[in-house]
């Protein structure tokens, strides 16, 4: 039964640049970063029948290439943050190639996607981290941001079931082509 979900791969330059802002939170599991990645849809634990089918369905989006950037940082969990994140600065086209995603995915029966879509690329995974290192680091790395890269295709990736998922693997690239739905 595979784990799957889908998602943007992360430009190798921009993966070291991630990398090098790693440290200085005590908690932190920080991600490897051949592992970073945009994650546009959860799939979850799904049948390998199921896994067929979206294989096939997803043959059929209809997406344009576009451009996007990684901008500054943040945390997810407020008072009690459990994950820290590189932002993807607004971008029409990524939300829309994620609602694209979503219905292709209820179509073939999966639930509707719970959370909010915030696009990001985790950095780290926190367990009872210190707050005001977590404040230092984000103070510290809010400026970031990359340069310009361009999303030509999206990623049905596996992963295995666990805490943080990694290490992550292909099962399949979908390039971008024709007009946007």
């Amino acid at each position: 039964m595979p784990r799957l979900f889908t998602g943007l791969e992360v430009p190798t330059d921009i993966a070291t640049e991630l990398n090098l802002l790693q440290g200085g939170v005590w908690g932190a599991r920080w991600i490897e970063p051949q592992d970073y990645h945009i994650t546009l849809r959860f799939i979850g634990d799904i049948e390998e029948r199921l896994a067929r089918e979206i294989r096939m369905s997803f043959e059929s989006v209809e997406a344009r290439p576009f451009t996007i950037q990684l901008k500054g940082v943040g945390a997810f969990g407020g008072n009690d943050p459990h994950t820290i994140y590189a932002g993807v600065a607004g971008s029409a086209e990524i939300r829309r190639l994620q609602a694209s995603l979503e219905r292709h995915c209820q179509m073939l029966g999966l639930p509707p996607e719970g959370r909010k879509f915030t696009p990001h690329v985790t950095l780290a995974r926190l367990r009872s981290p210190n707050i005001a290192n977590v404040q230092e680091f984000l103070a510290r790395q809010n400026l970031f941001i990359s340069r310009p890269f361009e999303v030509n295709h999206f990623v049905l990736f596996s992963s295995r079931p666990s805490r943080g998922g990694g290490p992550y693997g292909v099962v399949d690239a979908y390039e971008l082509r024709g007009v946007a739905v």
